[in-house]
């Protein structure tokens, strides 16, 4: 052992294991963040909400402030186990009817939904990574296992995307249904960019503007306006960001992805209401962001709103949230907030469980299967 230093040793071998974890957490990132700002901007650059190389709300809405960012992750450093469950999430078994209901949701945790309309299937935001994220190895997992495979789900009709955040614009995802599924992603413009660079076949990609639609057999699906952000880099804004109406020849469902509160909704709901069920994001709010993330009281108003003022017409299922721990406050605390909000306007909200079919066309059934996790 004469000459051998054990220190400088042991802090070789650290050295050593610090930087192959690195390289692993570092792994296909480029890909992950897909295309850069310059091919994104020839099909952004028409939208009248385009400026200045990026994308902007309709009404002035508030970011993180310079300064801040230090302290917030501070805050998910510390935060401990707020946020998580006390006890494992229970899942549902998913059910696909060899038809298509009349009106029917079927969620697989935080926004990922299976929504039938008419007899028509379309498949939003759908996430099936373990986490949220450019890295393999780095950011928010998942609270639960994956309700079904991929390969499991039946043949839909179409895929749409809200905006092109890691929890809602996956591309493992997104290359999995390409090759397992023939339905098209209808996306915001700006994010086929990305879809392109994993290699989704042109004509398999349709990329709206608010209040635009497409028309696929009796299924219309209109892009419509959100207030939130975008960007999967360094570069803020640099693809839209919508929420969604799917309409069949009969019914309304709206998509809401992610979004802070906007009165703007009601104009949503004068044009393409009213909605027999709403999708709304309920999860992951702060008061440092409120402007791009609503809370569970917004969402009762949201869907009010989009209802003529009526926040007991149509149904009200809450997303975007029970999956991954993205803010600070307690777990089922969205779920206890909303169906107390709910209960004062006289709201139908049914909660699933991850996995769980809701047919809407059915009275709800008001179970509490969170209480107990909390």
């Amino acid at each position: 052992m004469d000459g051998v230093n054990p220190k400088r040793i042991a802090l070789t071998a650290l050295a050593a294991a610090t930087g192959a974890w690195l390289t692993r957490a570092a792994w296909g990132v480029p890909g992950q963040i897909g295309a850069s700002r310059s091919r994104i901007q020839p099909y952004a650059g028409a939208s009248p909400t385009y400026r200045d190389y990026r994308f902007h709300n309709s009404e002035p809405s508030g970011e993180i402030p310079a300064g801040a960012s230090a302290g917030i992750a501070k805050s998910f450093v510390t935060r401990g186990s707020v946020g998580r469950p006390r006890k494992p999430i229970p899942l549902a078994t998913p059910i696909a009817p060899a038809e298509a209901g009349a009106l029917a949701v079927t969620w697989y945790g935080h926004s990922s939904v299976l929504v039938e309309v008419d007899g028509y299937r379309v498949l939003a935001d759908p996430v099936w990574s373990d986490r949220v994220s450019p890295s393999a190895s780095i950011g928010p997992a998942r609270l639960h296992p994956i309700p079904v495979a991929l390969g499991n789900l039946p043949a839909v009709d179409a895929i749409v995307i809200s905006h092109d955040h890691y929890d809602h614009l996956d591309k493992a995802t997104v290359q999995q249904l390409a090759s397992r599924q023939s339905a098209p992603f209808v996306v915001p413009i700006g994010i086929g960019a990305h879809l392109r660079r994993w290699r989704v076949p042109e004509d398999r990609i349709v990329e709206l503007d608010w209040d635009e639609s497409v028309t696929l057999g009796g299924l219309v699906l209109t892009c419509t306006e959100a207030r939130h952000f975008s960007g999967r880099g360094l570069v803020r804004n640099p693809t839209q960001w919508a929420s969604w109406v799917i309409a069949g020849p009969e019914r309304r469902v709206f998509f809401g992805g992610d979004s802070g509160y906007t009165p703007r909704f009601a104009r949503l709901g004068e044009s393409y209401g009213p909605f027999d069920l709403t999708l709304l994001p309920v999860g992951a709010y702060d008061d440092r962001w409120r402007d791009i993330h609503m809370n569970p009281e917004e969402a009762v108003r949201t869907h009010a709103d989009l209802n003529g003022g009526d926040g007991t017409h149509g149904r009200l299922v809450p997303v975007h949230w029970a999956t991954f721990n993205l803010a600070f406050h307690p777990w089922s605390e969205p779920i206890v907030r909303l169906t107390t909000a709910a209960g004062q306007v006289g709201t139908e909200v049914s909660v699933p469980v991850p996995g769980q079919r809701i047919d809407v066309t059915r009275p709800a059934t008001h179970s509490t299967w969170w209480q107990h996790l909390s």
